[in-house]
């Protein structure tokens, strides 16, 4: 009971927070990143790891300062998500721009199911509601512990447009059928789900666990894949979702070479705007064998 009205209170202050201008939110929410950096010592570790692994060329300064500069652009998309579930259709419009959209429609009204490729950037969910202000889409929901923030977290997902939230345990022919129906998906494929249905491709040098999906899902459904980035803009300037054009040659027959090919594309996206990628993922967890777990020997130092 206790978690529950604690849980209350906290929707009730977020609630209260999408009255406030951007610009102010965004301070708000850069003050309580660097608060989650000091504190949140393991998350801090796994962050500081990831940029040593991912920028050897930058000294132990210039990564801690990397990571000071996700944890207040994290902190900015946590407490912005209160726009994104209260905040009018009007005002979400007037905050993010979507670039490109019009490659999404050539696609469908060539009657090419549309694959968006999202990778993990932290305003990947201002990215969907962009998206859902002009399409209906398919994507992936992992259903929350907490009940109170689930509903909250699924309002937010559906609340504009007819969207369709997917488990992982769907499968892959109820996503390939909604594609087929019109509904793009919005995919995020680049994080360590483990081996099952992953293969090791490079990522920054690093052999990476990778899912296939991206290469087996556009070959079943004959699907078209378009990138889909979001990038937050400083000082509460608003959002900006950037559609690529379609990809060429893609699906290959080598699910290895489709599966690196995507990993570099990301790595390309991450070196414009590193401090947005979400470096609190243990992203190197899985290991091939023989190989130390990296965040597992950090701890035992």
């Amino acid at each position: 009971m206790l978690r529950r009205a604690l849980s209350r209170a906290a929707v009730a202050v977020f609630w209260l927070l999408h009255f406030l201008p951007l610009p102010i939110l965004a301070r708000l929410g850069e003050g309580l990143g660097a608060l989650f950096y000091r504190f949140g010592a393991r998350r801090r570790k796994i962050a500081l790891l990831n940029l040593s692994l991912c920028f050897p060329e930058l000294d132990e300064r210039q990564r801690q300062a990397l990571a000071r500069a996700h944890f207040r652009i994290l902190g900015r998309s946590i407490l912005e998500r209160s726009i994104l579930w209260w905040g009018s259709r009007e005002r979400l419009s007037r905050l993010i721009r979507v670039d490109g959209a019009q490659r999404i429609h050539a696609a469908k009204d060539a009657g090419r199911p549309v694959i968006l490729l999202a990778p993990h950037f932290v305003g990947l969910d201002i990215g969907g509601i962009g998206i859902a202000l002009s399409f209906d889409v398919v994507s992936i929901y992992s259903a929350q512990e907490n009940q109170v923030f689930d509903r909250l977290l699924l309002h937010g997902r559906k609340r504009i447009g007819d969207q369709l939230l997917l488990s992982r345990q769907d499968g892959a022919r109820t996503s390939i059928k909604a594609m087929k129906s019109g509904r793009p998906f919005y995919y995020l494929p680049d994080m360590d789900f483990g081996r099952r249905d992953s293969v090791f491709a490079p990522f920054f040098g690093i052999e990476a666990a990778t899912i296939t999906g991206l290469s087996r899902l556009a070959r079943a459904a004959g699907a078209v894949v378009i990138p889909c980035i979001t990038r937050m803009l400083p000082g509460g300037q608003g959002y900006v979702v950037e559609i690529g054009e379609p990809w060429d040659d893609f699906p290959t027959a080598d699910v290895q070479a489709d599966t690196t090919r995507m990993n570099a594309y990301i790595e390309g996206i991450v070196r414009t705007m590193p401090e947005q990628y979400y470096w609190v993922h243990r992203r190197f967890k899985t290991r091939p064998p023989g190989e130390t777990r990296p965040y597992e020997a950090k701890r035992r130092r």
